[in-house]
């Protein structure tokens, strides 16, 4: 097993850095890719020498853009937010759209609730493949996707081709699901991985959505990949032969580019791939498993 590290841009959000930066960066600390958050790429349109093109030439690519669409209020405005996402995707050869299935958890959504959450990404996915992007849900706490039982419906509700999962571990794992069985449960819609880790399994509510964020939130337990309380070590080591997957570092500390670096050295030394960035570009950009 192989895999296509990407340096996320959210991990760099409070600091003033450029993208032309982060992208020299990444290409020689052994990053194949640059996760766009989606802000970020919105806030890029305007620069027309920042595309795909340009971050080919330091043998990079955007594997993914990340944002959110929400499954209520205005379809329309929903659906026009997409077609946005879609067309900065084509402008950086992105493949995938990352979102989350709402923004309440699985227990608490009624069963109009769900439908109409489902009709919705339904209709996503199917404007995301007339543009040729994937939609992405990621497993996430508070969404419909945030145990295995709930994502596996979910998966069944959209039915639709074009919709993958984003296999966050360690949310997985916080949902009390084994991650091993849940990536064979899931499988081939599993298309990327979100790589992250904590001290201890009490410290999970640091990764909340209103305290990530936030400049002034706490920042309490998030530790290097291989050294927290979710073992990433059998994990990586146990995915086997499954050939070359797409994941990316979500860091969201301090001291971004050394904990990166690192991250970035020891699962490459992990997983067996030569150093990313001395090896051939593999055609597949991504291997569902």
């Amino acid at each position: 097993m192989r895999m296509n590290l990407s340096v996320c841009t959210i991990s760099f959000r409070h600091q003033l850095i450029a993208l032309s930066d982060i992208a020299t960066w990444a290409q020689q600390h052994g990053f194949t890719g640059i996760e766009l958050w989606g802000a970020h790429a919105i806030n890029l349109e305007p620069e027309d020498q920042f595309d795909a093109a340009w971050l080919g030439s330091l043998g990079l690519e955007v594997p993914m853009i990340s944002d959110y669409l929400p499954l209520e209020g205005s379809e329309v405005r929903a659906l026009r937010h997409l077609e946005r996402l879609c067309h900065l995707a084509n402008r950086w050869e992105a493949p995938k759209l990352r979102t989350f299935a709402g923004n309440r958890g699985s227990a608490v959504v009624t069963r109009e609730e769900r439908k109409a959450w489902v009709a919705r990404l339904r209709n996503l996915a199917s404007l995301a493949a007339a543009h040729g992007v994937q939609l992405v849900v990621e497993t996430h706490p508070n969404t419909l996707a945030d145990t295995l039982a709930s994502t596996r419906q979910l998966l069944e509700e959209v039915d639709h081709p074009a919709m993958g999962i984003n296999f966050d571990v360690l949310h997985v794992w916080e949902a009390g699901d084994d991650p091993l069985e849940s990536l064979r449960a899931l499988a081939p819609k599993v298309c990327h991985f979100h790589l992250k880790n904590i001290d201890k399994r009490e410290n999970l509510g640091v990764f909340a959505p209103a305290n990530v964020y936030a400049a002034a939130g706490s920042r309490d337990g998030m530790v290097p990949l291989l050294e927290g309380a979710f073992d990433y070590r059998t994990f990586l080591q146990s995915l086997g032969s499954m050939g070359l997957l797409d994941a990316s570092l979500e860091w969201f500390g301090p001291d971004v580019k050394n904990v990166l670096a690192r991250d970035c050295r020891e699962i490459s030394a992990l997983t067996d791939n030569p150093h990313p960035a001395m090896q051939a570009k593999d055609p597949y950009s991504s291997i569902a498993v």
